[in-house]
């Protein structure tokens, strides 16, 4: 039997007529129901719990005001369209659509598009990130350094077709020229901030091309948008980090951005930048001649001042001539006694010779040769003898073994024997020589001491020799009787004459010349 009451439970509640749906049900509704309300919406707030990208390459924040906040994603096909990047704090209106996520029951909102919320918006990270970079130091006055007083190579980091360009090649041009090398970047717009950096690291570095001696980073005035990418943390860094000192010259004289405080000179204007970078070619002539006429007059004085100083300090040295004096005399004694120390060296040398001369004679020479000789030849009579005593042993030794032996035996035997005699002959002669050349080599040293020792090599210097009539030598004036004959041997031969007087008188008049005798005798030992 059916039941009678089908509107109601066993337990005695009654069924709802509302639709049953599944959970995965209830969330697709909801979602087309979100979706389709709010298809395409703008969305004002500040974003939250930004980390960074995922490692899938897209984005998850919130957006949060006073009294609530919504999820937020970017996709990372989306993330390169955005015009603003998402950062912490950021306030900014993010343009999507809303969905939902069905596993946490929670909506979101998909960013396709983010714009900055307003210049108060702008300005609180601007001045955010100036804090953060300053407590790193990297605008402290203390790292920035001095501009070079003449630069060879400028570098430029600008757009190559604006008017900022053109104005610093005509500033350079008209002070100082200089060579300019530019570096092409965009000046505003997405990709401006990460083109700059690029720029300023690639002068320092090896893009190919001559090492500036300074970089100047350009642009033209704009909206705080336009310069936004100089306010780029990458930029501040590059420049921080360049070797090569950095000019900034962005916007006008009102416009500050960040890289003004990281740069080494900040410029009002691009023109402002080129004016300090070099200088006017005509002051520097002028500096340089000036310098020089100041240098010129300088050394004048100076050399006007020592000249007078030196003739002041002349005045207390005393004259030239008395300074001579001490040195003259000391000169006039030194000769007096150079002539007789030259005299008792003479004198002191004759005795020398004339004690030596008495002990030398050619006999004395000739006894070691002829001692020699009688050793060699004793020698060669022994060798002879030896040799014969050989020979008559080598035969002896033949006849008695020449019955036994064969003829070819014979005949080798007496070529042995041949050799040997050969060789004890070849050494007899060599022998022989080596005593005869040792001997002459003796004699020819004794030769030369002989020579060294003679007392002509004095008589070629111009001195002479007095011999009496039976070759004896005079040895003093004193020994010399009135009229004697005398004999005065010179280099060349010999001179009688005859002593005139005993009267004192100079040295030429004591002898008188009587004729011309012979030539010396060439025999050593002649004297004797």
């Amino acid at each position: 039997m059916s039941d009678p009451f089908p509107l109601f439970e066993e337990a005695g509640r009654p069924r709802s007529n509302a639709a049953e749906f599944t959970v995965s049900e209830l969330s697709r509704a909801v979602k087309r129901t979100v979706e389709d309300g709010f298809g395409q919406v703008r969305v004002r707030g500040e974003i939250s719990g930004f980390r960074g990208r995922h490692s899938s390459g897209h984005c998850y924040f919130s957006l949060k005001d006073v009294d609530a906040s919504i999820d937020a994603v970017v996709w990372r096909g989306a993330f390169a369209r955005l015009g603003v990047k998402p950062e912490e704090g950021l306030e900014v209106i993010a343009t999507g659509r809303l969905t939902t996520f069905p596993r946490k029951s929670s909506y979101q909102i998909v960013v396709e598009q983010l714009e900055h919320a307003g210049l108060g918006a702008l300005m609180k990270l601007l001045e955010e990130r100036r804090r953060k970079l300053a407590a790193e130091g990297l605008f402290d006055e203390a790292r920035k350094r001095p501009l070079p007083s003449l630069p060879g190579v400028i570098g430029v980091v600008t757009s190559p077709t604006g008017a900022v360009i053109r104005d610093i090649l005509h500033r350079v041009s008209d002070r100082f020229p200089s060579r300019v090398i530019v570096w092409p970047v965009r000046v505003q717009g997405e990709t401006s901030g990460a083109e700059v950096a690029a720029a300023v690291r690639g002068f320092a570095g090896d893009y190919g091309g001559p090492l500036p001696d300074v970089i100047i980073v350009a642009r033209g005035g704009g909206s705080v948008e336009d310069l936004w990418g100089y306010n780029d943390e990458e930029v501040v860094r590059a420049v921080v980090a360049s070797p090569i000192p950095v000019v900034s010259a962005v916007g006008h004289e009102t416009d500050w951005t960040l890289i003004d405080y990281a740069a080494d000179h900040r410029a009002p204007t691009p023109t402002g930048a080129a004016e300090r970078v070099v200088p006017v070619r005509a002051d520097c002539l002028s500096a340089v001649a000036d310098r020089s006429r100041r240098l010129d007059v300088a050394m004048a004085t100076y050399v006007h001042r020592r000249t007078a100083d030196l003739r002041l300090l002349s005045r207390g040295l005393p004259a030239a001539s008395a300074l001579l004096q001490g040195p003259r005399q000391r000169l006039d004694l030194a000769g007096d006694r150079l002539s007789a120390a030259l005299f008792r060296a003479t004198a002191e040398a004759r005795r020398r010779y004339l004690a030596t001369a008495t002990r030398l004679s050619p006999h004395l020479a000739a006894r070691p040769v002829e001692a020699a000789r009688e050793r060699l030849s004793h020698t060669l009579r022994r060798l002879h003898r030896a040799v014969d005593h050989i020979v008559a042993d080598r035969r002896l030794a033949a006849a008695r073994t020449g019955g036994r032996l064969a003829p070819h035996l014979l005949t080798r035997r007496l070529d042995e024997a041949r050799l040997e005699l050969k060789r004890l002959t070849t050494r007899r002669d060599r022998a022989a020589d080596a005593l005869l050349g040792d001997a002459s080599t003796r004699l020819a040293a004794a030769a030369k001491l002989l020579d060294a020792v003679s007392y002509r090599s004095v008589l070629s210097r111009g001195f002479a020799l007095v011999w009496r009539a039976n070759d004896e030598p005079v040895r003093s004036a004193a020994a010399v009787a009135k009229g004697e004959a005398l004999e005065v041997q010179f280099a060349d031969g010999r001179v009688s004459v005859v002593e005139a007087s005993t009267s004192p008188r100079p040295a030429q008049s004591r002898v008188k010349r009587v004729s011309r005798s012979r030539k010396v005798d060439d025999r050593q030992g002649s004297l004797f």
